[in-house]
């Protein structure tokens, strides 16, 4: 096994871990409680997967960015929800019921909804595309429903060694994933360097904050769930993303290095670009909590 696939390896074992971290305290219910709330599913739908890939085609029009980073939000709009998001969630909202099933409800519907999306994008513009509905289950399966599961089924049948293992796990998997992450973003910083300019850190700004608001606003009167849908709605699979350029690239028009390049940076620029966001979110979340114990204490002494 080489360096490269060595350190891809390492990427996709620590984002499933971190997704298995959120479930050992998780519970089919939590999915189920979703599914009971249909008009938040069908708002959590649409903003993800309609308003989102519709502003992203509309933005890469407006502002004739470079073909790598055009391609690559087109792809990210279509794409789920990244393993890596739902513990950022679960701090700004306190909201894991909803976090933990709206990822496993976007990440099934996704290995149906991005082939489709991808189809239609082609049909649109008169260039056949497609990916594989096998590629996109092979990564949401491995990355997030997996996961998801055996987590649940850890929290079901040991429930004191799922709370144990839970938070010195969740930080070996994201050490893991730095350290994977690191040399990957050292050999591809030239690529990423050559990508700043021509609006193209507006253009990710653009498209980072556009998803904040859709999500905050279509995620209803709950503080919690319009903190969980901006997120999911802002940030991107970009394993998903890389599968659907690579499988409709075309030989010598796109080089993937600037793909993954691109990725990357939005990645960085735009986890830069919503952390504002989060900690107002968070700020507030801390806000009412300490109104809410303050309540609390006055109720019981009196």
């Amino acid at each position: 096994m080489s360096s490269i696939q060595l350190l891809s390896l390492g990427i996709q074992v620590s984002m499933a871990l971190i997704v298995f971290c959120v479930a050992l305290r998780a519970t089919p219910n939590d999915i189920a409680s979703l599914l009971r709330q249909p008009s938040l599913l069908v708002r959590s739908l649409f903003a993800m997967n309609v308003i989102v890939p519709l502003f992203a085609i509309t933005l890469v029009l407006l502002f004739q960015v470079r073909h790598e980073l055009a391609i690559t939000l087109i792809a990210l709009s279509v794409s789920p929800i990244p393993p890596f998001v739902p513990k950022k969630q679960i701090k700004a909202s306190n909201d894991a019921s909803y976090v933990i099933g709206l990822l496993a409800i976007v990440g099934v519907v996704s290995i149906v909804f991005v082939p489709g999306a991808v189809a239609l994008l082609g049909w649109f513009s008169g260039h056949p595309l497609n990916v594989p509905v096998e590629t996109i289950a092979w990564i949401i399966g491995t990355s997030v429903l997996a996961p998801i599961f055996a987590g649940m089924l850890v929290h079901a049948v040991a429930p004191p060694l799922a709370e144990r293992i839970a938070d010195g796990l969740s930080l070996a998997s994201t050490i893991l994933l730095l350290v994977c992450l690191l040399p990957v973003l050292i050999s591809i910083w030239p690529a990423i360097w050559a990508l700043i300019g021509n609006l193209t850190l507006v253009a990710i700004a653009v498209f980072v904050l556009f998803g904040l608001a859709a999500g905050h606003v279509l995620g209803g009167p709950s503080p919690g769930n319009r903190t969980v849908l901006a997120l999911s709605a802002a940030t991107r699979h970009p394993a998903v993303a890389f599968a659907i350029i690579k499988a409709n690239l075309q030989p010598g028009a796109t080089d993937m290095n600037e793909v993954l390049a691109a990725v990357i940076l939005y990645l960085l620029f735009g986890a830069i670009v919503s952390l504002p966001y989060v900690k107002w979110r968070r700020s507030l979340l801390q806000a009412e909590t300490a109104v809410t114990d303050a309540g609390a204490d006055r109720r019981s002494t009196t």
